[in-house]
C-alpha cells in the first residue's frame, strides 16, 4: 500500500486538496446562498439543498470550463509553438519523443493496446488527450450555461422581470463576462509559467529545468 501510494501521491495529494477546496466551496458557497435568500425574504437552503441550486452549478462549472480549456489549449499549443528556453516547450532544432510515430515503435507486452491494434483506434489514441479535454469543456460549458440559466431566472423572477431560455442566456453579457473572466486568468497563469520557466528554477521538479541549466535551452 505505501509503495502504491508512493507511486501516485502526486494524483492523491491534488484529488484530496480537491476534496478539500470543493468541501469549502459548498459550505461557504451555502452559507452565502443562505445569506442572499434571507436579504430577499426568502428561506435559506442547507448544503444538500443548495447542491441543486443553479448558483452551485453555475460557480461549479464556469471554474471547471475554464481549467479544461485551458489544459485542451496548452495540449494542442505544445505540439505546435515552442518557447526558446522554457522548461514548458519541445527542445528546438532537434527531434523529440512525442513526435515519433508509434506505427513504427517496436511492440511489447507493454505497449498500450491501441498502439497494437492500429488504425482508427490508433488514430484516436494518439490525440486521446486532447480529446477528453475539449468533451470536457464542452460539458462544463454546456453545465455552466445551464446552472447560470436557472440562477439568472431565478433573480429575474425574484425582481418581476421574464425568465430566459438556455439559449437565450448565452446571448446575456453575464454569461460571457462569467466566461471571459475566468478563461483570461487561466492563459495569464499558462503564460507566466512558461515565460518564467525560462529564468527560473524549481529544484527538484520536473516542471522546471536543472539549475544550473543554461537559459537558452529548451525542454525539460
Amino acid at each position: 500500500m505505501r509503495k502504491w501510494a508512493k507511486e501516485h501521491g502526486l494524483l492523491l495529494a491534488n484529488i484530496a486538496l480537491f476534496v478539500v477546496f470543493f468541501g469549502g466551496m459548498v459550505i461557504s458557497g451555502a452559507s452565502a446562498y443562505t445569506e442572499e435568500q434571507a436579504a430577499h425574504g426568502q428561506p435559506g437552503v442547507s448544503v444538500l439543498e443548495y447542491l441543486a441550486t443553479g448558483d452551485f452549478v453555475e460557480a461549479t462549472f464556469e471554474n471547471w470550463e475554464s481549467e479544461f480549456l485551458q489544459m485542451a489549449m496548452y495540449v494542442v499549443l505544445t505540439v505546435f509553438l515552442f518557447q526558446k528556453g522554457s522548461s514548458e516547450s519541445k527542445p528546438m532544432g532537434k527531434s523529440s519523443p512525442q513526435d515519433e510515430d508509434p506505427r513504427d515503435a517496436k511492440i511489447k507486452d507493454a505497449t498500450p493496446w491501441p498502439v497494437k491494434r492500429g488504425g482508427l483506434v490508433l488514430k484516436l489514441y494518439e490525440h486521446s488527450l486532447s480529446i477528453l479535454l475539449l468533451l470536457l469543456f464542452v460539458a462544463s460549458f454546456t453545465l455552466h450555461a445551464a446552472g447560470g440559466t436557472a440562477a439568472y431566472n431565478e433573480e429575474q423572477q425574484s425582481h418581476g422581470q421574464p425568465t430566459v431560455t438556455m439559449l437565450g442566456y448565452l446571448g446575456t453579457s453575464r454569461f460571457w463576462f462569467e466566461s471571459f473572466q475566468n478563461w483570461q486568468s487561466e492563459f495569464l497563469a499558462v503564460a507566466v509559467l512558461v515565460g518564467a520557466s525560462v529564468y527560473l528554477r524549481e529544484k527538484g521538479s520536473p516542471e522546471s529545468k536543472p539549475v544550473a541549466e543554461p537559459h537558452y535551452e529548451t525542454g525539460a
